[in-house]
């Protein structure tokens, strides 16, 4: 069963190392455990909905109160304290694109807006409703979620947007493929969900991202059905897939998806090198994209993240000793861990893994065999699931990310994660940072930052460090003008930064295309573009 206010299944818990506890108290202060309201206590919170009766739509409190946020950390801090203040009227569950049509049509007639909702796991706010006189619906896309067709010959998979990725995947490897997309988020999100945010894979160095694998679809907007076919490639005018990707659920509902799927890849190794800074891992790691290994995952920590890394593996006698030998092959504090992943047939995975460590050893690193890859591949996606832990011990983590050119990295990064480590100074409260490369590319590379604070007693001033900090690092990036959103997406959270990337007129001529797809603005108000912003 779903956690109502937290990550991921009720009944699973990821426990840090006993060392990890210490080291981040160590690091920020003991944490202040929260006092968090409990379910039965926060359902009462739910008003009476303002919603006019439909079949597809249950009212019932439960079911709005558990679609009333995602996974930001200002949700985390509403469900949690329950200050959630805005809930949906109710929640819809369709099943077909006919009942698709008719929520559309309800809601035109009776004025009312909708909000897809496929797993739930934004972290920017995409699924929040906001305030207003009119009534909001989710659209829990849970049920639209099986396999439609698969051709064999093309390997084109096509699904009902609502499938969760496990399910995905277990539907293509009976047909001996994958998909190869696995966002940390991958258990519990869904296809139209990565499509509508143009979310990015763990492999998609590999696989591609949603870009590269999304083929066609169907969207059902409150103008009509705009059907996208699936051609391999098409020089007919603009590419209306590009429309929809990123959409956010503002110019329609996903119902369905055509993918391009792959074979299963007859081996698959995952490896861990250490380099003696990041500057020299950055250097090894842009050589080895830049020369189109064939790689499926490039990952470089920064050494403040290889630091919490290794505390929060645990193992700590086989840490000292690991440490020993990076002491005796020259490599200080300042280490940085590269994880290098390679799939494919087994020739090419041999041959990948070969050119990868002759380029890492022109840089001097260290090969520690194939444990830390096996050790992430494994965790992979339990890790969110200390988000639960560190909160319940008092302290909150978020994360954030960007995308530059390699020429900007250095300076770029170095500006966010002091914006971080001081953003909280002036109430005396210290913050730990630590980032890591984790989608790299042959002009540029993601950034991707996790951060950490004490939680205080007021939720209040827990949102106000959040907000004080969020602010800030996105005025770095979008100074040094980087992406505001290399994989999370847009929602609320980034909307005030998301002009100064587009233009005025970029800004224009998407909310053209939201007024044509959507001409009484009824679908998900509020994000990717303000409600004023599609007036103008």
């Amino acid at each position: 069963m779903r956690r109502w206010n937290g990550w991921g299944d009720s009944t699973v818990s990821y426990l840090p190392a006993p060392g990890a506890v210490s080291f981040i108290a160590e690091k920020i202060g003991a944490g202040n455990p929260p006092r968090d309201i409990h379910y039965p206590d926060a359902v009462k919170l739910v008003p009476p909905s303002r919603a006019s009766f439909h079949k597809q739509i249950s009212t019932e409190a439960s079911g709005r109160l558990c679609h009333a946020r995602g996974q930001s950390l200002p949700d985390w801090i509403a469900m949690r304290s329950g200050q959630i203040n805005i809930f949906p009227d109710g929640v819809a569950y369709p099943s077909t694109d006919e009942d698709i049509r008719q929520l559309l049509d309800w809601a035109d007639r009776t004025k009312a807006f909708l909000i897809p909702y496929g797993g739930g796991t934004s972290v920017a706010g995409h699924v929040n409703p906001l305030a207003g006189t009119w009534p909001v619906i989710t659209v829990d896309m849970s049920r639209m979620n099986g396999l439609k067709h698969f051709d064999e010959t093309s390997n084109l998979a096509t699904f009902g947007a609502g499938i969760a990725g496990p399910d995905l995947e277990a539907h293509l490897r009976a047909h001996d493929c994958t998909l190869g997309h696995f966002p940390q988020s991958f258990e519990l999100s869904t296809l139209g969900g990565w499509i509508v945010t143009r979310s990015c894979g763990q492999q998609s160095l590999g696989y591609g991202r949603i870009e590269k694998l999304f083929a066609g679809g169907r969207l059902e907007s409150p103008a009509g059905s705009l059907v996208l076919p699936a051609f391999p490639a098409s020089a007919a005018g603009p590419d209306l897939r590009e429309v929809i990707m990123g959409s956010e659920g503002r110019m329609g509902i996903l119902t369905e998806a055509t993918v391009r799927a792959t074979q299963l890849p007859e081996k698959e190794e995952y490896f861990a090198v250490f380099l003696r800074d990041f500057e020299t891992g950055c250097q090894a790691a842009r050589e080895m994209i830049q020369a189109r290994l064939p790689l499926c995952l490039l990952r470089l920590s920064c050494a403040n993240e290889t630091t919490t890394t290794l505390v929060l593996a645990g193992h700590q006698k086989i840490i000292e000793v690991l440490e020993k030998y990076f002491s005796l092959r020259g490599l200080s504090c300042e280490k940085c861990m590269l994880l290098i992943g390679v799939s494919g047939y087994e020739g090419i995975v041999r041959a990948a893994r070969r050119e990868a460590l002759e380029i890492a050893d022109n840089y001097k690193a260290v090969y520690v065999g194939k444990t830390f890859g096996r050790e992430w591949h494994k965790n992979r996606f339990r890790t969110p699931y200390l988000r639960n832990a560190f909160w319940e011990m008092g302290y909150a983590i978020d994360t954030l990310e960007t995308a530059a050119d390699w020429e900007k990295i250095p300076d770029l990064l170095e500006d966010m994660e002091s914006a971080l480590n001081h953003g909280l100074d002036d109430i005396g409260e210290k913050v730990h940072v630590f980032t890591h490369l984790s989608q790299l590319y042959a002009s540029g590379s993601s950034i991707y930052t996790t951060y950490i604070f004490r939680l205080h007693e007021n939720p209040a001033e827990n949102l106000r460090r959040w907000q004080v900090l969020k602010t800030a690092v996105s005025e770095v990036i979008t100074s040094h003008q980087a992406t505001i959103s290399h994989q999370h997406g847009i929602g609320t959270d980034h909307l005030p930064y998301l002009a100064q990337e587009k233009g005025k007129l970029g800004m224009k001529v998407i909310a053209d295309i939201c007024r044509r797809l959507d001409p009484q603005q009824i679908m998900n108000p509020g994000k990717l573009i303000s409600l004023s912003g599609c007036a103008d």
